[in-house]
């Protein structure tokens, strides 16, 4: 009887000592585990596991004891879940793309920008979105514009010598095509092969690719979208407590019917005005002598529908944003007058077109009419 004694307290002790054995080893590693993972990760882990410890458990275990053992597993069953529940409520969720750019260090350059030129200057918040704007297009986009005009010319003036070495090109390869009997379709290839080879050795010779009459685009469209967030981002931060006075101001720094700078223009005149404005920037260009290639063409309607666009666009941004389109777009249309004039085009040293006339203003104003006002 005393030995039965003695053998069922070594049971029962060994029964827990490996309970706290099991128990210890799984807690430890298994929060390493979930720290590294994500739920559903730590769920499938916290399945392997259960069921490893669980086979190890009740093999080393005498039959009549499975009942302690079931339920030293079910208390690591709810450890794991409460566990499982933790790690979902404490994670945090990724920034979007948006964020991401608004939180980007060329926003914060132009957000700094802004806010230093409002200080030093003394000016109201909607004098100085203007002000800056107009810098910005004096300093950026009027030489880039310059440079564009100046390639445009350019490729315009290489015109009559690439319909001369066209025309050639045409007579020989149809005299090679008789001698080497081609078919229509190889003779079309070798005219427009040999036809753009010798049209980009005279873009190089003369350094005036047509891709570089692009580069004013690459430039302004991302100085434009970059002002534009961090003029959201000043009017959201604006009616925050804890922002900066000088932030702060923005939702009194309006004039006449938008006072208040971080709200929507409700009378929508400057989502108009900005529509009208770039609409008439488009047909200055469509007024242009010269000849429009079909892409061209296409590019001119969709301009034209992005314009059309931007209008409800306008309507539903803070009003620092629409202020600021409609700047940018009454600058772009000094801009393209400017660069009309002959004087100004003269001291840019851009060359003469063809189709440059010396009073463009009142051919442009005549041809508007024409095509606009008047009944054919």
């Amino acid at each position: 009887m005393l030995c039965c004694r003695v053998l069922g307290q070594v049971k029962s002790w060994a029964l827990s000592h490996a309970g706290v054995c099991v128990s210890e080893r799984i807690q430890g590693f298994m929060w390493q585990r979930i720290q590294g993972v994500s739920c559903s990760m730590s769920h499938r882990i916290i399945l392997k596991e259960r069921t490893a410890c669980k086979k190890h458990v009740l093999h080393s275990l005498v039959p009549t004891d499975r009942v302690l053992a079931n339920s030293l597993l079910f208390q690591r069953r709810t450890f794991f879940s409460a566990t499982c529940l933790s790690a979902a409520s404490t994670s945090t969720p990724q920034p979007g793309w948006y964020e991401g750019l608004a939180d980007s260090p060329p926003i914060q350059l132009i957000q700094d920008l802004l806010t230093n030129v409002h200080q030093v200057t003394g000016l109201p918040w909607w004098a100085t979105i203007m002000f800056t704007t107009v810098a910005l297009r004096t300093s950026i986009t009027i030489p880039l514009a310059v440079y564009q005009m100046y390639i445009i010319a350019k490729v315009e003036n290489l015109q009559p010598e690439i319909a001369k070495l066209a025309k050639q090109l045409r007579y020989e390869v149809s005299v090679r095509a008789k001698q080497l009997e081609w078919s229509e379709k190889v003779t079309r290839f070798q005219f427009r092969k040999n036809l753009s080879r010798i049209v980009s050795e005279l873009y190089v010779r003369d350094n005036c690719h047509p891709f570089k009459a692009t580069l004013l685009i690459w430039v302004q469209l991302p100085l434009w979208i970059c002002i534009s967030i961090a003029l959201r981002n000043l009017s959201v931060m604006a009616s925050d407590a804890a922002a900066a006075p000088a932030i702060q101001s923005l939702a009194s720094g309006g004039v006449l019917w938008f006072p208040d700078l971080t709200l929507p223009d409700s009378t929508w005149i400057m989502p108009i005005f900005l529509g009208l404005i770039n609409l008439l920037i488009v047909e200055i260009f469509a007024l242009r002598k010269m000849e429009k290639s079909k892409i061209q063409k296409y590019a001119t309607y969709m301009i034209r529908s992005i314009s059309v666009i931007m209008v409800p666009i306008a309507a539903t941004v803070p009003s620092s944003m629409a202020l600021y389109w409609l700047t940018s777009s009454w600058a772009g249309l000094g801009q393209n007058l400017l660069l009309r004039s002959p004087t100004i085009r003269a001291l840019c040293r851009i060359p003469k077109m063809k189709s440059d006339s010396d009073t463009p203003f009142r051919d442009l104003s005549a041809e508007f009419i024409t095509k606009y006002f008047v009944k054919k």
